[in-house]
């Protein structure tokens, strides 16, 4: 296992048993980054670096009990939470690596990712594996339940212009990974990027 891995797992790790706790008030602006997405019923979509799952029952209420939801994740402790909290019920649960999936190339209507970006080791080369298992004209959401701005104040730091989030900086490297930024928004109560699998 890299190293980059090992520390995203021991990062998560301590923190999966209280990570909701921690951020109670999410529900709401989860289901809002879902429902752009525009997934309709029967649609296949993964929540890549799902954590505790708390976008499975949005995802699973947009796709419907014929669409298929799978929660992928690196840390075992964060997709334990998930089944804790019942989550496991509104989506399959999968340990894996965002880099390397077990999943067939274009098998897949949409991928929803929370908070992903900031831990990706290769972020161009982690996002074009996402694009391999998402048909062409399929969805990316890149999300995070609060902005760059607030978040960076939580953190006690500065936002920086190579910050992987900011709009000149994205839109180069979803289109270097096979993707169109289709919209941006980043304001203090949310952050999502969409953007559409190009052919």
């Amino acid at each position: 296992m890299s190293d980059d891995h090992t520390h995203v797992q021991e990062f998560f790790g301590a923190r999966a048993a209280d990570w909701d706790s921690r951020f109670p008030d999410d529900g709401p602006t989860y289901a809002a980054a879902v429902a752009e997405l525009g997934l309709r019923a029967g649609d296949r979509v993964l929540d890549a670096g799902c954590g505790t799952g708390r976008a499975l029952p949005p995802l699973r209420a947009a796709v419907g009990r014929s669409g298929v939801v799978v929660g992928a994740d690196l840390t075992p402790a964060m997709l334990e939470a998930a089944v804790r909290a019942g989550r496991g019920r509104d989506g399959c649960l999968l340990l894996a690596d965002v880099a390397a999936l077990p999943l067939r190339s274009e098998s897949l209507d949409a991928v929803f990712a929370a908070g992903l970006i900031a831990h990706l080791p290769q972020p161009e080369e982690n996002l074009r594996e996402l694009a391999r298992v998402v048909r062409p004209g399929g969805s990316l959401a890149l999300f995070h339940p609060i902005g760059r701005a607030a978040l960076a104040a939580r953190q006690g730091r500065q936002i920086t212009p190579d910050d992987l989030r900011a709009e000149p900086n994205l839109g180069p490297l979803l289109a270097g990974s096979g993707w169109l930024m289709t919209s941006y928004a980043d304001e203090d109560a949310c952050f999502l990027a969409l953007a559409v699998r190009e052919s």
